[in-house]
């Protein structure tokens, strides 16, 4: 099984999500989203996994410093924070076909 956090290093949660998995003896490729930033694709991937529309993964008053009506059509919004990955919430754990928020970190054990 792959597994894969897609990680703020900065963000409290996401730190502790990780630790969380390493905790268990997990070691999942960690992708700096802000530095690397998924795709329109990937994005859409994650979104499925997760069972969410865009709007509902955006982070909200990143959305509004950024300009971003979360109201937009779903694809449109997609590439809005694909531009902007600040936006978009974390963090994010994939575990093949599976992915959870990281909030409260405890959450990605449903999809271990």
């Amino acid at each position: 099984m792959s597994l894969i956090i897609y990680h703020n290093p900065r963000c409290g949660k996401s730190r502790e999500t990780l630790a969380l998995l390493e905790k268990r003896g997990l070691n999942p490729r960690i992708i700096e989203y802000l530095k690397t930033p998924p795709s329109a694709s990937e994005l859409r991937s994650i979104l499925t996994a997760l069972g969410l529309k865009a709007a509902e993964l955006a982070r909200q008053k990143e959305a509004a410093e950024e300009g971003i009506d979360l109201s937009m059509p779903e694809d449109k919004l997609i590439v809005a924070m694909v531009q902007n990955p600040i936006v978009i919430e974390r963090p994010i754990v994939r575990a093949g076909r599976k992915a959870a928020l990281g909030r409260p970190p405890e959450n990605v054990l449903k999809i271990l």
